[in-house]
C-alpha cells in the first residue's frame, strides 16, 4: 500500500492532490490585498506565518507566485492565473455555504415567546396572515412574560418594556403602548358623563383589575391626569380576565389599544375617552442583531406592518 509521500513526482496520484488549504487561503488573502499583513489579520495568522504559507506552496507547485521588493509582494504571472482560479473557488464555496446555511435556518422551527394577553387578543388572530405571506418560516408560539433567558427554548420573544432585561439582548421597537378606558358600548351613558368631546368617567364606575398588571389604573391615571374611580371594583388574576370582564358588562377595564382594537372595530367594546401613550411599548427581543435576510428579520417586518 503506498502513501502520499511514496508516490514519485510525476505520478498521476501525485499530480492529482492538491496542496493545503490552509495554504490556498493565505495565498488567496495575500494576492487579493496584496500584502500580508493583511492578509494575516484576515486570516487572524500571524505575517510570518502567511508568508510562510505562500513559500511552501510555491516549493509544491514549483514556481514563484510573488515578486518580492522591498517589503512589497507582486503577483507573478503564475500567481495572477492562481489568484483568479482560488479567487472563484473561494467565492463559490462561500456562496454555497452561505446558502446551505440559509435554507437550514429556513427549515429550522424557532421559538417565539410573547405575553399572554397579547398573543390571545393580538398576535394570533393575525398569525394565518404570517403564515400566508410565510409559509417557509416555521415559527411557534409560547405564552410568556416578564424576564426570560435564551437558553435553548426560546429563539425570540415580545415584551412590555417594563422590566429589565439585560444589557446583552438585542431589542427592536415594535409599538408604543396606548391605554385607555373600555367597557361595553350599552354601559358607556352608566359609567361616563358629558359629551364625547369632553366626556369624564363617573366616580362610581367599577373599575376591573388585573393581578398581573397591577399598576394599570394608575398608569393610566398618571398619562392622562384624570383622577381614579371611587368605586372599588373587581380583581383579576390575569389581565385578559380582566378585559374579559369588560366585555361581559362587569365594569371598565384598562384597555391597550392593540388588544382590544379588534373589538372595538366589531363594536363589542367602546373607548368612550379615546387612547393615550403611557410611555412603555413592546419590543422583539434576540440574542443577537437580526441578520437582514434571516427569517426572523421577516418576522420583524411583518410584526411591525400588522402593528
Amino acid at each position: 500500500m503506498l502513501s502520499d509521500n511514496s508516490c514519485e513526482p510525476d505520478s498521476p496520484l501525485n499530480q492529482a492532490r492538491l496542496p493545503s488549504l490552509l495554504a490556498l487561503r493565505c495565498f488567496e488573502a495575500a494576492a487579493r490585498l496584496e500584502n500580508f499583513s493583511r492578509a494575516g489579520v484576515e486570516l487572524h495568522l500571524t505575517p510570518g506565518a502567511v508568508s510562510r504559507a505562500v513559500r511552501l506552496l510555491e516549493n509544491e507547485l514549483g514556481v514563484a507566485l510573488f515578486e518580492r521588493r522591498s517589503r512589497r509582494v507582486f503577483l507573478t504571472d503564475a500567481g495572477r492565473v492562481l489568484a483568479r482560479a482560488t479567487g472563484d473557488g473561494f467565492g463559490l464555496i462561500s456562496r454555497a455555504i452561505n446558502e446551505l446555511r440559509a435554507n437550514a435556518a429556513r427549515k429550522r422551527s424557532w421559538v417565539l415567546s410573547c405575553e399572554p394577553t397579547l398573543l390571545m387578543r393580538w398576535l394570533i388572530p393575525r398569525w394565518p396572515d404570517f403564515q400566508a405571506k410565510h409559509p417557509q418560516i416555521d415559527v411557534q408560539l409560547v405564552a410568556g412574560g416578564g424576564p426570560f433567558t435564551f437558553n435553548g427554548t426560546i429563539d425570540l420573544a415580545i415584551r412590555r418594556d417594563d422590566f429589565p432585561w439585560p444589557d446583552s439582548y438585542h431589542a427592536e421597537p415594535l409599538f408604543a403602548e396606548k391605554i385607555g378606558l373600555v367597557c361595553r358600548p350599552d354601559n358607556v351613558a352608566q359609567w361616563f358623563a358629558g359629551q364625547p368631546a369632553d366626556a369624564v368617567l363617573r366616580p362610581e364606575a367599577p373599575p376591573l383589575h388585573s393581578r398581573t398588571r397591577p399598576q394599570a389604573w394608575q398608569e393610566w391615571a398618571g398619562a392622562t391626569g384624570m383622577g381614579l374611580p371611587e368605586a372599588a371594583g373587581q380583581y383579576f388574576e390575569h389581565f385578559y380576565f380582566s378585559l374579559q370582564a369588560a366585555v361581559a358588562g362587569l365594569g371598565v377595564a384598562i384597555g391597550p389599544w392593540h388588544l382590544v382594537r379588534d373589538d372595538l372595530h366589531s363594536g363589542v367594546l367602546s373607548a368612550p375617552l379615546g387612547f393615550v401613550e403611557d410611555g412603555s411599548g413592546y419590543c422583539l427581543l434576540s440574542p443577537a442583531p437580526l441578520p437582514a435576510t434571516s427569517p426572523q428579520a421577516h418576522l420583524l417586518a411583518w410584526l411591525r406592518s400588522m402593528s
